[in-house]
């Protein structure tokens, strides 16, 4: 694990119209490393999501790649730095195959047909990588697969173009048990072969069988980011409903006669400040 984060984001602020919908985010994402993001309904999440993948544009507030800073204006800005985001409707066509499916958009050519040995050829060397042995043939159609196999080849296609952050919108919704398991292993054998992954999850099981941090939205705030290790599955559960746990989250705010605000908050690790 590198100790300068790939992605890290510096005060990010979002809003639309009156709503402020983010508020000072400062996140950081490391490469080797699977990064839980939780939070509520309405934390934030998903807008958060979108303003890293450049769909929405912030207000304000600082990008660092690398520890350089970048401008993400649009999906492609995302891409070009190697962001790759996997939704929860997967955005897959049924009715093409899997090599069809991982290339959509960007075909190999050769002269003026499409290339599908090289196509082919470059599918199956990335599902190998990855240790995927659940699909037969890399010319079904999508619609024959099952849930655990389409978030596979999502992820497949995601890595396919030397992703550096990927992240994921809940990849394990809605599947079984054996789905599930076959989802989380793939993820974690991206952080192990280096990849940034950022996991957005409401199932604490999931969140704490392959995180290595857990960071806490809270109504637009990042109340928190720690390592799994350090923290409890109750201390999130009350991070992401009331802000706050214990001597983690967002500060209490001091009684007349106390010592100053930054003097109170230093005494509160992850505080909000």
């Amino acid at each position: 694990m590198s100790a300068t984060p790939l992605l890290e984001l510096c005060g990010i602020d979002k809003s639309f119209g009156p709503v402020q919908v983010l508020r000072d985010v400062t996140l950081s994402v490391h490469p080797g490393e699977v990064t839980a993001l939780v939070g509520d309904n309405g934390a934030g999440k998903s807008t958060l999501v979108k303003c890293i993948s450049g769909i929405h544009p912030t207000d304000s507030g600082e990008f660092l790649f690398e520890g350089r800073p970048v401008n993400i204006n649009s999906p492609r800005d995302a891409a070009v730095l190697g962001i790759e985001v996997l939704y929860q409707d997967l955005a897959l066509c049924d009715n093409l195959d899997i090599v069809q499916n991982m290339f959509l958009g960007r075909e190999k050519r050769s002269g003026i047909v499409l290339d599908e040995p090289t196509m082919e050829q470059m599918a199956t060397e990335t599902l190998a990588g990855l240790g995927v042995r659940t699909v037969t043939s890399l010319r079904q159609h999508v619609s024959s697969l099952s849930g655990g196999q389409r978030q596979t080849v999502a992820i497949a296609k995601a890595v396919l173009w030397n992703s550096r952050l990927v992240i994921l919108d809940e990849p394990t919704a809605a599947l079984g048990l054996a789905q599930t398991a076959q989802v989380l292993e793939l993820v974690r054998r991206l952080a192990d072969n280096g990849l940034a992954v950022v996991l957005i999850s409401h199932n604490m099981n999931d969140v704490f069988a392959i995180s290595d941090r857990i960071a806490a939205l809270y109504l637009g705030q990042l109340v928190a980011q720690v390592r799994t290790s350090d923290i409890t599955h109750s201390q999130v559960v009350e991070l992401i409903t009331t802000g706050r746990s214990g001597n983690l989250g967002l500060r209490v705010e001091p009684a007349a006669g106390t010592t100053d605000d930054e003097e109170l908050a230093d005494t509160i690790p992850g505080a909000v400040r």
